[in-house]
Order: structure tokens, then sequence, then C-alpha cells
């Protein structure tokens, strides 16, 4: 589903540049569930963002399937972005102004959906990951674990190939974290989505099927792959 061949990327002046990434090559299957493992400054980030298309790679190609990236241009990765990707973030990035399902059917309206077909698919998003009686609570009216519980809805309602979760623990209590993990877990496998998680987390990393330990902006570690 997804393939990276022979990524790189640098920061800073042509002078002193400062590798991020070096020769990255790596395939994701369909349905998996992984991790992309390391500690801070280790490139993870970096890769996430490529694999994102949130930052082009200095060297090297990306490809969903048949499609090659490599080339696309910000308009156009814009539109992969919304429909192949959906991405879940530590601080949940949740607009303060809408209510949960509101936030949940955001993906819908930058697709250009009306009003009237947004609220029903994000209502029954809401109601798989169990905050069906939340959908017209604001994010300031939400536990930790159940804004991240909206951020997963807003990340799955577009029925996305593949899902980004940047350290989506980080921000909640032990038992919010471990809610969250069944949570991931038990939607890979009910809907198929792929989601690759990336943290710093050895003991969050260990309930992935596969995990890609990055160190020094190489892969160091493969559990699996193709």
């Amino acid at each position: 589903m997804l393939h990276l061949n022979n990524i790189d990327k640098s920061y800073g002046s042509v002078a002193r540049p400062v590798r991020a990434l070096r020769g990255v090559s790596l395939s994701i299957a369909e349905g998996e569930f992984g991790a992309i493992l390391g500690p801070s400054g280790s490139g993870k980030s970096t890769l996430l963002n490529i694999i994102g298309l949130l930052e082009r790679p200095d060297r090297g190609r990306l490809r969903f399937g048949d499609v090659d990236v490599e080339n696309a241009s910000r308009e156009e990765r814009a539109r992969l972005r919304n429909r192949l990707l959906g991405f879940v973030f530590q601080s949940f990035q949740l607009l303060p102004r809408l209510t949960a399902w509101q936030n949940v059917a955001l993906p819908l309206l930058y697709r250009g959906a009306a009003r009237r077909d947004r609220r029903a698919p994000a209502l029954a998003m809401l109601e798989r990951v169990g905050l069906a009686d939340r959908a017209e609570h604001f994010p300031n009216e939400l536990s930790g674990g159940q804004r991240q519980r909206v951020a997963l809805a807003r990340a799955l309602i577009g029925a996305p190939r593949l899902v980004l979760a940047d350290e989506p623990t980080g921000s909640l209590d032990s038992v919010s974290a471990c809610e969250a993990m069944d949570l991931l877990r038990a939607l890979n496998r009910r809907l198929g989505v792929t989601m690759l998680i990336v943290t710093h987390d050895r003991d969050l990393a260990e309930r992935c099927d596969r995990r890609i330990e990055i160190l020094d902006g190489r892969i160091v570690s493969d559990t699996g792959g193709l």
C-alpha cells in the first residue's frame, strides 16, 4: 500500500545541513498495525511528515499504491491527504467552538459535503468509538480520553487507507492510554484500516504487530515488513 524508497531529508543551510533521514526505505501493507519507534531527534517526526504528505523529501520516492506523489503539486497533495490519510495528534487539535460531531465532520466539510450529509456519518462514527452520548458536547466538556476518541473518529470519518497517530497517548493518564490503544487495535481489526503509531514509548510500541525503530535518521530494526 505504502512504499518509500531511499528517502533523504535535511534541514538547515547547504553549508551545514542537519540530516534528519538517511536513505530510508520502507513498505507498509494494507491493514497493518505498526509503530515507528525512536527517541526525540531520531527522525521519526520527519518520517511521519513525509508519509503524511506534509513535507517533501530531498531525494527518494514515495508511492501510495499506484499513486506516485513525487511530482504532485501542493493542491494534489492536499487532495491525496484528505482522501487517503487520517491524522491523530497528541494534543487532539479539536476546534473549541465546534461540538464533538462537528469536529468529527470536518474532513467531510473539506470535501464539500453539505451539512445534512455530514451529521449522520459523524454521529455513526462517534458511536463506533463509544461517544454517541457526547455528540453535542464541546471539547472543554470532555475528558482527555474522550477528546482523543473524538480525534480518532475525525481521523476515520473519511474512510482513509492509512491513519497516522503521533504520540496518541502522550497527553493521557495510564488508564486512558491503555483504553486508547485498545480502541486503536479494535478499529484496525474491525475496519481493516492501516495504522502507524509514532512514539518514543517502547511499551506502547510493543503492543503493535510491527515495530520499526529509527535512530539518527536510519531504520535500525524492523520486526516485519514486505
